[in-house]
This record gives structure tokens, C-alpha cells and sequence, in this order.
């Protein structure tokens, strides 16, 4: 028995860090995805092969994961504990993940590979409704990110545009929009939840400040939906670039990514970091009139591609 399915990754098109504070984010599936192909065999073995890794265990070894598990499989080797029990199952599972996404760089690559493992090992038994999948999703996630919202692994299982926040959680949002975005990798290395702790600690020192950060955020959030609704381009770029001054302000940009941003910025409608900061991408917002010659501008920067919203979500094959 073999089953394939492929899950897309994400961008933050508004909201990074905010976000934590009850201010709601939007998030914009790309169709850059990350495929897993699993299948049972016979030999009573776990076989987990990826570009960042690979193990190989027994069945029985699945019961005492510790502390020297790889962590980059600690997700996989969840999802297939959970799954061999919930169908009291007892056979070999191996697992085959591709990625078009490089990891660590802010678009999502760990909450795709976790919705489409959940995908395709519970399929080698039973197909589970995409709501359930996600359930799975967030806690293999977990098993390596404490405390990830489930934002990520939601818009990467539904697809399209979503805005989400910690109170409500994520709302589909029923636009088409139609845009493209180029997106620049910056190769600096960061730690989420480093930046996380900067930002805290930035509010407890500028209390007054973050307060009305906060508010200014919110209101372009609600500005930003607008400008989705009506496809307005230059609106939702000007709206990009004040929310990448909030991001600034509060100290989770770089150098590199601010050159990255004022180049884009010559032909994009707008452009901001995506995700954490402290590293990893910005994302300029384009359509077929800028396209080419925003993407040549980055291209001198470094490494950049572009990317399309990615209206299908999970998807399945058996």
C-alpha cells in the first residue's frame, strides 16, 4: 500500500509578532509545496528519508522517543505512533519527504511537511477528513514548537488567503486576488523564538509605544482586507510597506533585509519581511506589469523566485 499527498507552504502577508498579542494576521498560501509518499511494508521497521535527515528504527522504538530522537523527525515519528495505534496496526511504514520550500526560512516548510505526512501515513489505512489532518498536524508540530498557534499548518491545509488570530482562530478568506509575489531569501540564519523574546521584551520597555503599534496594526490588518476584497494592488502594497515600518520598530529587521526591501520597493507595489525577521525572506508584491523587472532587481541581491497564491491546499493521491 503506498499514498502520496503534498501540502503548499506560506507567507505572512500582515501581522508577524502582533499576532501574539491578539492582533490578527493574514497569511497567503504559495504554491511551493512539500510532497510525502509513505507506504507499509512488511519488515517491522520505520524508515523516515528526507533533504534534512534521514532514521531508522523499530516498531517498538516508536514508545521511547527522548531526548536523542533528531529533533527535525520527532513530527513524523509522531504521526506514525498515532497513526499504528489509532488502527491498531503493527506493519512497517516508510516515509519519503520532497520539498520545493527550503527550511528555516519563514514560509512554512515544517507545518507543509507535517500536513502532508499527516496526509499521506493515516491515508495507508484510512482517509481522514482535512479537518482531522490538521488536528494531527498541530500536534506532531508541537512536538518541536511548543507553542505554535496552528496558523501555519491551517492556511497550508485549506489553501487560498486566512486571517487568523489567538481568540477566534483562522476565518477562510473568500477573495481572489489576484497577485504575485517575489520572494528574496536573505541566507541569514534566525531562531523564532529568540525573536519572539525580543519583541516582549521590547514591550515591557516601551509599553505606551507597543500599545499603539498594536492599534496602528490592527487597523491596517482591517485596511489590508479591503484592499483584498477589491484587488487593489497599490493599496495593499503601501499597506505592506507601513506594516515592514511597524516590523522595524520594533526590531526584527536586519540590514540585509532592508537593502532587500528598498530594491524591491523600486518596481513592487510593496515589500516587507515575512515571518519572524532576525533573517530569512521578504516578499514583494507584483502583478504581470512589475513581475520581471522587480524579479531581476533581487536577483542582483541574491537568491529570489517567485511564488503565486495557492488556492487548493492539501491534496491527495492513493
Amino acid at each position: 500500500m503506498k499514498s502520496v499527498a503534498s501540502a503548499p507552504g506560506k507567507v505572512i502577508l500582515f501581522g508577524e509578532h502582533f499576532v501574539v498579542y491578539g492582533i490578527s494576521a493574514l497569511l497567503c498560501s504559495i504554491d511551493k509545496r512539500v510532497i510525502v509518499t509513505s507506504q507499509t511494508t512488511d519488515e517491522k521497521m520505520i524508515k523516515i528519508e528526507s533533504d534534512i535527515g534521514h532514521i531508522e528504527m523499530s516498531n517498538n522504538s516508536l514508545s521511547i522517543m527522548n531526548e536523542s530522537t533528531p529533533k527535525t523527525m520527532k513530527p513524523f515519528l509522531y504521526i506514525i505512533k498515532k497513526t499504528l495505534e489509532r488502527f491498531k496496526k503493527d506493519v512497517g511504514i516508510e516515509v519519503k519527504i520532497e520539498s520545493e520550500i527550503s527550511p528555516g526560512i519563514g514560509l512554512g516548510s515544517s507545518s507543509a511537511c507535517c500536513v502532508a505526512a499527516a496526509a499521506s501515513i493515516t491515508a495507508l489505512f484510512e482517509k481522514l477528513s482535512r479537518e482531522e489532518i490538521l488536528k494531527l498536524a498541530i500536534e506532531a508540530e508541537r512536538t518541536i514548537f511548543e507553542n505554535t498557534s496552528g496558523a501555519d499548518c491551517s492556511v497550508c491545509t485549506f489553501g487560498g488567503l486566512m486571517e487568523y488570530d489567538i481568540k477566534n482562530g483562522f476565518k477562510k478568506i473568500n477573495s481572489k486576488a489576484d497577485f504575485a509575489l517575489v520572494i528574496a531569501n536573505s541566507k541569514q540564519t534566525h531562531q523564532t523564538s529568540e525573536l519572539v523574546e525580543k519583541v516582549r521584551k521590547f514591550r515591557e520597555n516601551n509599553e505606551d509605544l507597543f500599545a499603539s503599534l498594536c492599534e496602528q496594526e490592527s487597523a491596517l490588518v482591517q485596511n489590508a482586507l479591503l484592499a483584498l476584497e477589491k484587488n487593489d494592488l497599490s493599496r495593499l502594497g503601501l499597506l505592506m510597506s507601513e506594516n515592514q515600518a511597524y516590523l522595524e520598530r520594533i526590531g526584527v529587521s536586519t540590514g540585509t533585509l532592508d537593502v532587500f526591501i528598498k530594491e524591491a520597493k523600486k518596481t513592487a507595489y510593496g515589500a516587507k519581511i515575512t515571518g519572524a525577521g532576525g533573517g530569512g525572506c521578504i516578499i514583494a508584491l507584483t502583478d504581470k506589469s512589475n513581475l520581471n523587472q522587480t524579479l531581476a532587481n533581487l536577483k542582483n541581491c541574491g537568491e529570489c523566485f517567485t511564488a503565486k497564491i495557492d488556492y487548493r491546499g492539501l491534496l491527495d493521491t492513493f
